[in-house]
């Protein structure tokens, strides 16, 4: 799945520290949501393991499934 800019709409390039758009010349920080219901889902760290858990009732989400969209300003 492809993240893509808020302002110009154009595929973001990802990069170490999140997103970057070469049109706009803008970096984004990307936020996991929930591929279901599009809410921001919870990190859970724990013994090197990365989990994502939405809050609404989706549970547990697998991180093959997050959607990764760029934070709102």
């Amino acid at each position: 799945m492809e993240t893509i800019c808020p302002d110009c709409r154009q595929p973001l390039e990802q990069t170490a520290g999140g997103a970057h758009c070469a049109t706009c010349d803008k970096d984004f920080q990307l936020e996991p949501r929930c591929p279901d219901c599009h809410q921001p889902l919870e990190v859970l760290k724990a013994c090197g393991a990365v989990d994502y858990f939405c809050q609404n009732g989706h549970g547990l989400i697998s991180k093959k499934r997050v959607d990764w969209q760029p934070a709102p300003r």
